[in-house]
């Protein structure tokens, strides 16, 4: 599986932690909508709902960061991207940047519970964002769902 293999502690990565980073970061892979009231037949500039809703439930790889940022978190993430050692984030702190909602939303198309995903999540999330911005940074969506699509 490549960077996934690299980039996840132990080496193995779990269909339904594939599912779920998949959830959060590449759209094709929610099989749907990617937020309740998004509206796939809206349009309008880019930057907007439907930019949002091609790069997973919280806007691709960017807005997961933007999310941990806003929660408190941009040390951690920065960690993640820049070169350097990652810093770890606790599975109580990433649900609470992802969001309840959004985070009941994987957990069920990932088909385990909510503490079992943050638990993977936040093992997984360091090493994996590392692996996707080796430059220091952050990947295309196209290179994201290329990722994914190799896995």
């Amino acid at each position: 599986m490549g960077i996934f293999d690299d980039a996840v502690p132990g080496g193995k990565i779990g269909k339904p932690l594939m599912i779920a980073l998949g959830a959060l970061l590449v759209s094709k892979w929610l099989g749907g909508k990617s937020q309740a009231n998004a509206d796939p037949q809206q349009t309008g500039t880019p930057g907007t709902q439907p930019e949002a809703q091609d790069g997973g439930l919280l806007g691709g790889l960017d807005g997961l960061l933007e999310k941990l940022k806003t929660a408190g978190h941009a040390e951690k993430a920065d960690s993640w991207v820049g070169t350097g050692e990652n810093k770890p984030i606790q599975p109580d702190e990433l649900g609470k940047a992802i969001g309840s909602q959004t985070l009941k939303d994987i957990a069920a198309k990932a088909g385990i519970s909510e503490e079992e995903l943050l638990k993977q999540l936040s093992a997984a999330l360091p090493g994996l964002v590392d692996k996707l911005t080796p430059d220091g940074s952050l990947p295309r969506k196209e290179q994201v769902q290329a990722a994914f699509n190799a896995a």
